[in-house]
């Protein structure tokens, strides 16, 4: 039996996102549990996974701010680990030779830094989303990673769940026909008023608002239907629109809306797409519809367990399925996965979730900020 490519990560924060990434890192890959649904319809389909056995990932190092922190954290999200290095910095997991990649779970103002330090240290990096400020902080890290011969991903986890497979291989058969119009919603209720203005999501100065902490999520459906759709050829999108309501606490962003229209080649279509502060999203989070049917993809969208697929004759519905997904853990190891695969096989880039998507992901949001009237404080982007 082939034995695993074991990729060991070190971990940049320590914060509740980088718990998340670390306890489904840990799950055992070869992990397949089958769970049954008696009362499911005959049009019900569940889908189980993970039953990976080619990589397994290995903790060796976590960085924060104080080594009791590091040391917490291996106890609470790491098994208590003995094995793992406790670091009172990130310089000192950056310089740990037992670490081949490092996860990035810091604030987005700092991702830029913290990236760049990895790289110059040739560690490979997954960078958590919203991957940097803008794109040309971005297109800065990537000639840093191709100048130190290192792999570099944003940690697009969405993209690369089953589920969000599942809908691409569906969308791509052809039995839909071509994409028309997409809409997508992610919005959470923070209750504004009651937390304090150095909130992450109301600081100007944590790159704070909607439209980067919440907007990747709407938009990678949009991606994924539209831009990679075999016929749009790799054309990006030939109108961006967009408007930001902002809070008057702060200043940025409170409800933002934008439309993505692709019409340059094979794709004709628009993406709607939303993000709110103040208000919950709604139950189907995304809906993209084809000449003969259409996708519903319930929420949440950034980790959704099942989808809805309807097939028209006309304006009839002639088949309706429902696609559950279930699996051991919370669905950030599937990236992990991605990871350690491109790394075992050499690879700068993912396939799925390559530097071509990332880039287009901060134009659009430079785009949006712009005509929205977002401006960083002065000296938040490291580069302009």
């Amino acid at each position: 039996m082939t034995q695993s490519f074991v990729l060991r990560w070190g971990i940049i924060s320590t914060g509740r996102i980088a718990s998340c990434f670390v306890t489904d890192a840990l799950v055992d890959p070869k992990t397949l549990v089958i769970f049954s649904y008696p009362s499911l319809r005959p049009s019900d389909i569940v889908e189980c996974s993970r039953d990976v056995t080619d990589v397994a990932h290995k903790i060796t190092a976590v960085g924060s701010r104080s080594v009791e922190s590091a040391q917490k954290f291996i106890t609470e999200f790491a098994k208590g680990d003995q094995s793992i290095k406790a670091y009172g910095s990130y310089a000192g997991v950056f310089a740990d030779p037992n670490v081949d990649a490092v996860y990035i779970g810091t604030p987005h103002t700092f991702h830029y830094e913290n990236a760049l330090d990895a790289i110059k240290a040739k560690k490979h990096v997954l960078c958590e989303k919203p991957v940097t400020l803008n794109a040309a902080e971005l297109r800065s890290l990537l000639a840093a990673a191709k100048e130190h011969g290192v792999f570099f991903m944003e940690a697009l986890w969405t993209r690369f769940q089953p589920l969000t497979l599942e809908v691409k291989k569906l969308a791509e058969s052809g039995v839909l026909g071509a994409p028309m119009a997409l809409q997508a919603d992610l919005s959470s209720d923070f209750g504004l008023d009651k937390i304090p203005k150095t909130h992450r999501i109301l600081d100007p100065a944590l790159g704070g608002g909607a439209l980067l902490d919440l907007g990747p999520y709407p938009l990678i459906w949009a991606i994924l239907a539209l831009y990679e759709h075999p016929s749009n050829q790799g054309a990006a999108p030939s109108n961006i629109t967009g408007t930001m309501l902002k809070t008057p606490l702060t200043g940025v962003d409170r409800s933002t809306s934008f439309t993505v229209t692709f019409a340059e080649r094979g794709v004709a279509a628009q993406a709607n797409l939303s993000c709110n502060l103040n208000v919950n999203t709604y139950q189907t989070g995304v809906v993209i519809r084809y000449e003969k049917g259409t996708i519903a993809i319930q929420e949440p969208i950034y980790c959704p367990k099942s989808f809805t697929v309807q097939y028209l004759q006309g304006n009839k519905v002639t088949k309706e399925e429902t696609r559950r997904f279930e699996y051991v853990g919370s669905g950030w190891h599937f990236q992990a996965d991605e990871v350690a695969r491109c790394v075992r096989d050499g690879k700068s880039e993912s396939s799925l979730w390559g530097h071509d998507k990332s880039l287009l992901e901060m134009k659009i949001f430079d785009e949006v900020r712009r005509q929205g009237g977002y401006k960083f404080p002065p000296g938040l982007e490291k580069v302009v």
